[in-house]
């Protein structure tokens, strides 16, 4: 019998707080609004984006959220595709600058046998 008067009281003790927690707060909220979630790293936009900046996106869920295993697989392949588009003007870059270095080699040489 003890016990349930125990039980009985401290229910009324619970009830009473949250009545005056949810209540006695005027016209203060209890708890303050939640400011809904932004992605944390945000990508650059003073240069080309690269698959590090990628690699370190996060985005929120939300409620209805998204399925993160399909965003993730996503986010993997456009990171892959960039690295891969990155290496590629590196070496198309390299090619050229290789090229010119050449064609300005062979114009002084021509130049040299003209003389």
């Amino acid at each position: 019998m003890l016990v349930f008067w125990f039980l009985l009281i401290a229910l009324v003790v619970v009830v009473a707080a949250v009545t005056l927690a949810v209540v006695g707060g005027g016209s203060e909220a209890v708890l303050p609004d939640a400011e809904p979630d932004r992605v944390a790293d945000v990508l650059p936009e003073s240069r080309p984006v690269v698959r590090a900046d990628i690699d370190a996106l996060r985005l929120p869920v939300a409620p209805r959220g998204y399925r993160m295993a399909e965003v993730d697989d996503v986010l993997e392949r456009l990171a892959a595709e960039i690295a891969e588009r990155d290496a590629r003007i590196a070496e198309l870059t390299a090619a050229a600058a290789h090229s010119r270095a050449q064609a300005q080699g062979g114009a002084v040489d021509l130049h040299k046998e003209e003389q």
